[in-house]
């Protein structure tokens, strides 16, 4: 599980206009490339009538499964733009599909490098881009005596409060940066002297997105 990674959130679709072309961009987070294919079949079937639906994916931890097709441009200008804005920004798991219904004009090959960069990025832009970070999800149950010392501790030292659960006894469902995880185990048994009964639940990704912590 890697400690943090750059994704993109949900998918988005935009359109610009380079010399009558129109250039639509499609943005998809992915976790396969069986489902990246099945995704692009269904932007094809939606776009027959498209000159060309090129596009780029980038998958997996390592970025093992890449793959990028011009579909008939010129080589070189359409799937390579595209997979270098995923490549250089290191963004994983994401597919971008840009579709081009040509306007009659030609854009030569630094025109169209630029129109499919372009639109890939303002693809992804719109779709969210997004920094997941490995974090872990521990159970922390107290007797209700040290309710109050134990919540202090888990909020002001940059854990999440995600819930709390009373019943004969106070439960704390807590979600930590991984890296932080030992130390918080210490801090809730140092509070506690001891009485702490801590579990660990899951390890998951999180992310700050538009102003919300979302798990993953």
């Amino acid at each position: 599980m890697l400690s943090h990674f750059t994704t993109i959130y949900k998918p988005a679709e935009i359109e610009i206009i380079e010399k009558k072309s129109r250039f639509i961009g499609h943005a998809f987070p992915v976790e396969s490339e069986q489902e990246a294919l099945a995704i692009l079949a269904d932007v094809r079937k939606v776009h027959t009538k498209a000159n060309h639906n090129c596009f780029a994916w980038q998958i997996g931890d390592d970025n093992r499964f890449t793959r990028q097709s011009d579909d008939g441009e010129p080589s070189g200008t359409a799937g390579m733009p595209i997979l270098d804005f995923l490549r250089k920004g290191d963004i994983k798991n994401a597919l971008v599909i840009v579709t081009r219904y040509f306007g009659g004009t030609l854009l030569g090959t630094g025109g169209l490098v630029r129109a499919y960069g372009r639109a890939a990025k303002e693809a992804a832009e719109a779709a969210v881009i997004i920094k997941k970070k490995a974090h872990t999800k521990i159970s922390v149950k107290c007797p209700y005596n040290l309710q109050g010392k134990l919540q202090y501790e888990i909020l002001n030292n940059g854990h999440v409060l995600h819930d709390t659960i009373f019943t004969d006894n106070v439960e704390f469902i807590v979600l930590t940066q991984s890296a932080d995880a030992d130390r918080l185990t210490k801090a809730m048994m140092n509070t506690s002297a001891g009485q702490a009964e801590i579990h660990i639940l899951q390890q998951l990704y999180c992310a700050e997105v538009e102003g919300e912590f979302i798990q993953f």
